[in-house]
């Protein structure tokens, strides 16, 4: 078995392309991303956690957040991966609140306005780190309720 010790040879144009190139992948591998601020807490429904849905920030000229709420009503932000947060600044919020029982029926366990940034009427400052906002919705004396849709 023979060893070959060969070499790869750059020239002057190729060693540049290569330079620039690491320069670019670590140019690129950095984060880039607007700062974000951690934030966690908890969605009430007149008092009482609401026990399932889908929060949502969303900021002006920015990505939202977003988080599924879990049973005790909690959720954790993210923006782009993991609990990163939510971009500073005053964001809109919506709560969708809704769980298909059929292909025609819905059961609302929060009203509808609030799954809409133009209805909701929620807005939420983001300033600093926190893991007890509390966002609180209401029912004004309705209650849950399923929804028919009909086929198209």
């Amino acid at each position: 078995m023979k060893c070959l010790n060969n070499r790869l040879r750059l020239g002057p144009s190729a060693l540049w392309l290569v330079l620039l190139g690491g320069l670019l992948v670590m140019v690129g591998c950095g984060e880039g991303r607007p700062k974000r601020v951690p934030i966690s807490g908890q969605v009430l429904i007149d008092g009482k956690p609401l026990p399932l849905g889908y929060l949502r920030l969303i900021p002006e000229g920015a990505r939202p957040a977003g988080a599924r709420i879990g049973p005790d009503g909690r959720f954790t932000l993210t923006t782009f991966e993991g609990s990163d947060g939510a971009v500073p600044g005053t964001h809109r919020a919506t709560v969708r609140a809704s769980e298909a029982l059929s292909p025609t029926k819905v059961k609302w366990y929060a009203p509808k306005k609030y799954a809409d940034a133009q209805t909701s009427g929620l807005t939420v400052d983001v300033d600093r780190p926190t893991d007890s906002l509390v966002i609180e919705l209401t029912w004004d004396g309705g209650q849950p309720f399923i929804e028919t849709i009909e086929p198209e």
